[in-house]
């Protein structure tokens, strides 16, 4: 297995259970016990996944989020004992992979670890034969997985690319909500439309900061079925 992973969290006694669980799987594991220290750090270590507690004196998780995703896409699965679903969504668009609630089981946990992971895997693993899409300003190059508005590259998360990539190789296609989720998420996450909305808001945003105008004509949304990526304008 050999993933590394990082837990962010200052509660000694759940940073140890979890350690304790993820080493019995096969798993590396750092541990940091506040955010200055895990990103003061964070070049000293590969990692290939973060567990990330929301709640943190001095600074809370989503600062450390924020200030991670202008360096790195490292994959981060935020925890918080915070039910409140604003909470979702503002760690979903400042680039969060997963979101888990306090308290929950060791199989839950270890369900979302390994379903993040093999995204990133799918991520690493998949192969595009020179497929380019140029939409107006945006050049997509499927072979290199990369994405450039004229010439400045785009800097997604994994889970960003793995969306934008399924709906161009089904460009001009309606994709369904949960053919997005099962292929990008998992099967587990099929009625998770939410997580998909707030990707998709964040994929429009990147795009429309970069100076693309009129993106929602460009990744279309069809209400109540799932989305489209045009080449043409309708």
């Amino acid at each position: 297995m050999n993933h590394k992973i990082a837990i962010v969290d200052d509660e000694p006694k759940i940073v140890r259970f979890i350690k304790a669980n993820l080493l019995s799987l096969g798993y590396k594991v750092a541990t940091f016990s506040d955010g200055e220290q895990f990103l003061d750090h964070f070049d000293l270590h590969e990692l290939d996944l973060v567990l990330l507690d929301v709640m943190m004196p001095n600074m809370d998780g989503f600062t450390v989020l924020e200030r991670l995703r202008k360096f790195s896409n490292v994959p981060v699965i935020i925890l918080t004992a915070r039910s409140n679903s604003n909470d979702l969504v503002e760690g979903f668009e400042l680039g969060a992979d997963d979101y888990l609630t306090k308290p929950f089981s060791l199989e839950e946990l270890f369900a979302r670890v390994k379903a993040v992971l093999r995204r990133s895997s799918h991520l690493e693993q998949t192969v595009h034969e020179d497929k380019k899409i140029t939409i107006g300003r945006i050049h997509i190059n499927l072979a290199q997985k990369r994405v450039f508005v004229d010439e400045k590259e785009m800097r997604f998360t994994n889970t960003e690319y793995l969306i934008l990539e399924h709906l161009t190789i089904h460009a001009d296609k309606i994709v369904s909500h949960e053919q997005i989720l099962v292929s990008v998420w998992g099967a587990e996450y099929r009625d998770e439309v939410e997580y998909l909305r707030v990707a998709i808001a964040r994929i429009r945003k990147k795009l429309k900061d970069a100076g693309c105008k009129d993106i929602s004509k460009i990744i279309r949304t069809y209400p109540g079925i799932g989305y489209s990526l045009l080449t043409t304008e309708r």
